[in-house]
């Protein structure tokens, strides 16, 4: 008997099995990338529960590389790249500002995400000073000269790291001491720096890295601040070191952490030989403190 020969449009099975394997690849492949989440924006806040006078972190990833936006209480702060995608802005508190709910807006990849942090309350000392004659008065020219560095916004980060003690002295006054004056309160009035206690000729270190921006002298006019020295560490943090004896630097020079900078005195509104040491981000004194042991790097 002859087997009847099967029409030329017959298509083997071991064929349409590859076809079927093709299709069944293609169609995982299609529906796995339509699965793939996408990159949303990404925020981290640190610290979670900052207390008056910290600095707030705001890490932002991004999927695009569009530079995001972070605003806190209406005021928007610049933001900074740290790596691919990944941006971050600080944020200043001070003894000054309410304690309570504190709103961070952060825009980027065309979201939004509002996140409210708890700034809690914080007891600082209180002092009572009495002055002879009103004190001293500042000049103009140094008003001027330290206003125009505390507002120094450098893209550039210069500080690798935890902040170094700037002198070996004992601290005499912590930061964020309030004070009344003759009796009466001191409203805007907080300490705007940590004090090290050391005998004149004490040596004094930059604490991280940095461009020196500031450079003033007691013969010069700076009547209340004394021999200054100001470093710009980047990115709006900056160091003012006060009432110096020796200065040992000039304008325009990089110094390096560690870096010894000049000596402790007592020149300008200083009773006896220490150093003032105030760390500002963004024209705002904050607590030098958790720079030097946490760190924001």
């Amino acid at each position: 008997m002859r087997v009847p020969m099967m029409p030329h449009s017959f298509t083997p099975l071991s064929l349409v099995k590859g076809v079927l394997t093709t299709l069944t690849i293609g169609m995982t492949t299609g529906v796995s990338l339509l699965c793939q989440p996408v990159l949303a924006l990404q925020v981290r806040v640190t610290p979670e529960n900052p207390q008056l006078g910290d600095t707030i972190s705001v890490v932002i990833q991004t999927d695009t590389n569009s530079e995001p936006t972070v605003a806190l209480r209406q005021q928007t702060y610049p933001v900074f790249a740290i790596d691919s995608n990944y941006y971050r802005a600080l944020l200043p508190t001070t003894p000054l500002d309410q304690p309570g709910n504190l709103p961070i807006q952060v825009r980027g990849d065309g979201e939004t995400k509002n996140i409210t942090l708890s700034l809690q309350n914080r007891s600082f000392p209180t002092q009572r000073i009495w002055l002879k004659g009103g004190g001293s008065n500042a000049t103009e020219m140094e008003l001027s000269r330290v206003a125009a560095f505390k507002k120094l916004v450098t893209p550039q980060k210069f500080w690798n790291g935890n902040f170094l003690r700037p002198n070996s002295g004992s601290v005499s006054t912590i930061f964020g001491v309030r004070r009344y004056y003759n009796g009466v309160w001191a409203e805007n009035y907080y300490h705007r720096g940590v004090d090290y206690a050391a005998g004149t000729g004490s040596p004094i270190i930059a604490p991280a890295a940095g461009r020196v921006g500031l450079v003033g002298r007691e013969a010069e006019g700076f009547r209340v601040h004394g021999n200054t020295v100001g470093i710009d560490h980047g990115q709006g943090v900056l160091s003012i070191m006060l009432h110096m004896h020796r200065i040992e630097v000039k304008e325009g020079d990089f110094v390096q952490a560690g870096q010894r900078i000049g000596t402790v005195g007592s020149t300008g509104g200083s009773t006896g030989p220490h150093l003032h040491w105030g760390l500002y981000v963004h024209g705002q004194a904050i607590d030098p403190v958790p720079w030097r042991f946490q760190g924001i790097d």
